[in-house]
């Protein structure tokens, strides 16, 4: 790749990835929220880094003129050189295509997120239904040995996916703790509704479905839905954050 593409490859890539974090919320698909800051630091520093090359090279282009008596100069091309068209396509993806968010492909086949260990739970608040991050509902289900969770009806957001082997459906979150290459997913087993196309953002209504000792890892994360509901997907869909409030 010869010197002046390199040095515009820089600068399309700083000016993507500031469209991306500046002006959208697309860089959510790439990474965490908190990396923001980041990611328009990078995006100014390759921008300047491409216009002191191309300064650099100007100077450099006019020296030559002065000493340049006919005789010819090699080229070396190195593997860096070749590497650099690699990033071609990506820096273009940045400015002009933005990948899909990650979802039920995604989820199906990455691992699930183990769910952290708690051991005392504060008293649940008397509203229902009680809205619930797909985590705390199962941290209640299969930790919270009081048994609070019991015939309370709750409300989670997430998107469909199917069981495995046609197994029923899962209310699904995709978590990263760093960007898209980390994600891991958690998931809530629905009974007693019509599984929606895979990837639609629902709000599920429902109360935990019995089965195995509740407050023990032998009790299942699922629970047997009232109403599901289509909602709109949130900016940020890489977290186990609560629903909306229901505007009805």
């Amino acid at each position: 790749m010869r010197r002046p593409l390199q040095t515009a490859l820089l600068v399309l890539t700083g000016i993507g990835l500031l469209r991306v974090a500046l002006f959208t919320d697309l860089y959510l698909r790439y990474v965490k929220e908190g990396m923001r800051p980041l990611l328009i630091a990078s995006g100014v520093l390759l921008i300047l880094l491409g216009v002191a090359d191309a300064v650099a090279q100007g100077r450099r282009r006019g020296r030559d003129d002065h000493t340049d008596h006919g005789h010819g100069h090699g080229h070396h091309h190195s593997g860096a050189s070749r590497a650099a068209w690699l990033l071609f396509l990506p820096a273009l993806s940045l400015l002009l295509y933005a990948p899909p968010a990650l979802g039920a492909y995604t989820a199906s086949r990455e691992p699930t997120k183990a769910i952290t260990h708690q051991d005392d739970f504060d008293p649940l608040p008397a509203t229902s239904p009680l809205p619930m991050t797909l985590s705390d509902f199962i941290r209640r289900v299969q930790q919270d040995h009081t048994r609070a969770i019991k015939d309370r009806t709750v409300r989670m957001t997430g998107f469909a996916t199917s069981g495995k082997r046609g197994g029923g459906w899962y209310l699904t979150r995709i978590i990263i703790s760093c960007c898209a290459a980390d994600a891991q997913s958690v998931t809530v087993r629905i009974y007693g509704a019509t599984a929606p196309a895979a990837d639609t953002w629902v709000a599920v209504t429902g109360t935990w479905h019995p089965g195995g000792v509740l407050g023990t890892g032998s009790a299942p994360a699922a629970l047997d839905a009232r109403a599901v509901e289509k909602v709109a997907k949130p900016a940020n869909s890489y977290t186990d954050a609560l629903p909306l409030a229901s505007t009805r």
